[in-house]
């Protein structure tokens, strides 16, 4: 498959490096000077310009794009990416901050395929929105990570929490929330946590327990 990400920052570099690396080509957009040198040099095509212009992501291959991500750290160029990639039949993946309302993310979900928040979801999952996979088969994108999915119990301690901000053991992440009534999916800024709600966690192996008896609200293994 062939995508375009504009943004070589640390969301945009490792989700082309996760394409890069199952064979897939990324042609990458920026428009620092640095950034774009740093690309270069890790092999990937690059355009040095603004992402949100039409002819720079014509030169980047957009035309001949699977998808394209708006991956910047600027919501109006990540969206101005997206819609010049709808009009030319691309995947759209917008990437937001995870402190937008609800109100903007519906505002904007209505014009994207998919609206990624990386600061709690990773590059891993950035890398899975722009290829229209399922956030609960994700397992093959963490390496040394194992993945597991929580049902979270009355009485846990997590209940009233905001998803995206549930504080784990180690360097555990809940990429992925769902209800008895709505399947996994990413969580928006104000979703809080109900008993009977699945949590999605990727997490270190020796963190599992931990991770589980916390979510559970059941004392930690020794």
């Amino acid at each position: 498959m062939k995508f375009v990400i504009v943004g070589f920052g640390r969301v945009g570099m490792r989700t082309a490096r996760l394409l890069q690396g199952e064979g897939h080509d990324v042609t990458i957009v920026d428009n620092d000077p640095a950034k774009v040198d740093r690309a270069g040099k890790e092999g990937f095509p690059v355009v040095e310009g603004d992402g949100n212009e039409d002819e720079i992501l014509e030169a980047a291959g957009i035309d001949d794009a699977d998808a394209v991500g708006g991956l910047t750290g600027d919501l109006s160029t990540n969206l101005a990416v997206c819609v010049i990639g709808d009009a030319r039949g691309c995947r759209t993946v917008l990437r937001i901050s995870e402190d937008y309302s609800d109100d903007l993310y519906q505002k904007y979900a209505a014009d994207v395929d998919e609206i990624v928040y990386p600061e709690r979801l990773g590059a891993a999952g950035a890398k899975t929105a722009l290829m229209g996979g399922d956030f609960s088969v994700i397992a093959d994108l963490a390496e040394e990570l194992s993945v597991t999915s929580v049902t979270v119990p009355e009485g846990s301690p997590v209940i009233g929490q905001r998803v995206i901000a549930v504080e784990l053991p180690g360097n555990a992440r809940i990429y992925a929330h769902g209800t008895e009534r709505e399947p996994m999916s990413i969580p928006l800024p104000d979703v809080t946590v109900k008993a009977g709600d699945s949590l999605a966690v990727m997490v270190d192996p020796d963190d599992l327990s931990a991770v589980r008896a916390m979510l559970r609200g059941e004392e930690a293994p020794a």
